[in-house]
C-alpha cells in the first residue's frame, strides 16, 4: 500500500498537471510525474520513487539539456534566427535538439556513433535532422564523433556545437528543473539520489540542488554500467580510472570527468557498478510488475535505486530517474537473437521470457 505522503502528493500533483496549458512544445518540457514503484517500495520497507522522465515530449530526460544548451546559445549569440545546431550525441539529446530546433527555426545536424540503436537514428532523420554515424572512438581521438561535430559547426556561417557534455548549460537544466521538482515532489523529505551519467550534466545538477537544500541528510550515488571509469575513480577517490568490459546500456558510461560533472564530484557520496544482468533483469520486472516500459539505462538506475533504498535502511524516500522508453531500443531489448549474442537470456527470469517477442 502506497505511504500517506505519496497518496498526498500523488492527488495534489496530477491535479496541477492536468490543469496546464503549455505554451508550444517546449513548454512542455519538465514537469514530469515522480511514480511510486509499488513491488520494489513494498519490497525494500522504503519509498522507491522514479521521475518518469519519457514523459517528456520529445520522450527522454534530454529533453531538459538540449533546450538549456540552446537557450544558452541563443543568450550569448552565438547563433541567429535560421541558424544550425550541431551536437555530438548517443541519441536522445539529438533526437530533445531536434525537436527543439523545429520548434525555434533552427536546422539540426547529429553526429553519433554507429552503436546507437536504428531507431534513434531513423527517428531523428523523420525530424529533420541531418544524421552522421560515424564510428565509435575514444574521446581523445580526433575522429570522435565530438571532435567531429565541432569541425561540422565550424565548417558553416551562424552555427553553434551545443557541446552537450562540457557545456554547463546542461548541468543548470536540472539545478533549475529536475532538481526543484523533484524537491517539492517529495516535500523536501527526499532521502536519496541516484542515476547513471553520460554527460554528468543530470547527476551532478540535482546533486547540487539537493545537497544545498539538504546536505548531508541527502544521499547521492553515481549508478556506473561496465565499461564506464566513473566507479573506479569515485571509489579510489579520484585515484583511478579503470576501463573493463561493456554494456548493453546506450549514452551513459564514461572515460573521463566532464566539465558537467567536475564542480560537484565532491558533493557526491558514492558510487554503484550494476552488471547487464540485473539491468536487464529490472528492465522485464518493471514492464510485468508495473506496467512500464523503459530502456536499458533507465533499468539500471532503478537496480541502483533499490542498492541505496538497502544501503540507508528502511523507511527512506529514494529517488531515480526513468530515462526514456523502450521504443527506442526494442529490437535490440526484446530479440531473443540479440539478448543470446550477448549472453543476457538466462538472466531474465523464465516467467518473464514471454515479453521476449522478437527473434
Amino acid at each position: 500500500m502506497a505511504s500517506k505522503l505519496f497518496s498526498r502528493l500523488y492527488t495534489s500533483s496530477s491535479l496541477a498537471r492536468n490543469a496546464q496549458i503549455t505554451n508550444g512544445f517546449i513548454g512542455a518540457i519538465g514537469n514530469t510525474p515522480l511514480i511510486r514503484l509499488n513491488r520494489l517500495s513494498e519490497e525494500t520497507g522504503s519509498e522507491i520513487l522514479a521521475k518518469a522522465e519519457f514523459m517528456n515530449p520529445g520522450g527522454s530526460v534530454k529533453d531538459r539539456a538540449a533546450l538549456f544548451v540552446v537557450k544558452d546559445a541563443e543568450e550569448k549569440g552565438l547563433i541567429k534566427p535560421g541558424g544550425t545546431v550541431v551536437e555530438g550525441t548517443a541519441g536522445n539529446t539529438g533526437i530533445g535538439l531536434a525537436h527543439v530546433c523545429r520548434a525555434k527555426g533552427y536546422k539540426c545536424v547529429i553526429y553519433m556513433p554507429n552503436t546507437q540503436s536504428q531507431e534513434k537514428i531513423d527517428l531523428l532523420r523523420m525530424l529533420g535532422a541531418e544524421v552522421y554515424p560515424v564510428p565509435a572512438v575514444a574521446f581523445d581521438n580526433p575522429q570522435n564523433y565530438n571532435h567531429q561535430a565541432a569541425r561540422h559547426a565550424e565548417s558553416l556561417d551562424n552555427a553553434v556545437w551545443t557541446n552537450q557534455f562540457d557545456n554547463t548549460a546542461n548541468r543548470r537544466a536540472h539545478i533549475e528543473t529536475t532538481g526543484p521538482e523533484i524537491w517539492a515532489q517529495t516535500e523536501g523529505k527526499i532521502d536519496g539520489f541516484t542515476c547513471a551519467t553520460g554527460t554528468g550534466g543530470t547527476l551532478a545538477g540535482i546533486a547540487r540542488y539537493l545537497k544545498e537544500k539538504k546536505g548531508d541528510d541527502v544521499k547521492v550515488y553515481l549508478a556506473d554500467p561496465p565499461g564506464s571509469v566513473l566507479h573506479s575513480y569515485f571509489q579510489t577517490g579520484g585515484k583511478l580510472f579503470e576501463r573493463s568490459g561493456s554494456s548493453i546500456t546506450e549514452g551513459i558510461g564514461q572515460g573521463r570527468v566532464t566539465d558537467n560533472l567536475k564542480p560537484d564530484v565532491g558533493v557526491i557520496d558514492g558510487s554503484f557498478n550494476i552488471p547487464d544482468e540485473d539491468s536487464i533483469k529490472m528492465l522485464y520486472r518493471l514492464l510485468d510488475e508495473e506496467g512500464i516500459y523503459v530502456g536499458a539505462s533507465s533499468a539500471l538506475n532503478v537496480v541502483a535505486a533499490v542498492e541505496l533504498a538497502k544501503k540507508l535502511g528502511k523507511g527512506k524516500i529514494i529517488t531515480t530517474i526513468l530515462c526514456d522508453g523502450a521504443y527506442r531500443y526494442q529490437s535490440r531489448l526484446f530479440s531473443r537473437k540479440w539478448l543470446e549474442s550477448k549472453n543476457l537470456v538466462s538472466a531474465i527470469p523464465d516467467h518473464l521470457q514471454k515479453y521476449i517477442v522478437l527473434e
